[in-house]
C-alpha cells in the first residue's frame, strides 16, 4: 500500500472508543478446539462427523483391547 492511501486508513481524532467492549468473542474462540488435517487424511474424511465418528471407534477398540489383555 503507498503511502498516500495508508494515510486514509489513519485513526481520526473523532473516534470514540471509550464505551467499547475489549474480547467479546474471546470465550467463543477459547472454547474451539480445531485441528488441522493433512491432505491425505482430509482425503479420507470429507467432514466433522467422519472424523469423530472413526475418532470413536478407535476409541471403543482401544478400551476393548485394554480390557482383554488386563
Amino acid at each position: 500500500m503507498s503511502a498516500d492511501r495508508e494515510d486514509e486508513y489513519e485513526m481520526r481524532d473523532e473516534y470514540d472508543f471509550s464505551n467499547g467492549l475489549r474480547g467479546v468473542f474471546a470465550q467463543r474462540f477459547e472454547e474451539l478446539n480445531l485441528v488441522s488435517l493433512d491432505e491425505d487424511v482430509k482425503a479420507v474424511f470429507p467432514d466433522s462427523q467422519a472424523v469423530n465418528e472413526a475418532l470413536r471407534l478407535l476409541i471403543k477398540t482401544g478400551k476393548e483391547a485394554q480390557s482383554k489383555a488386563g
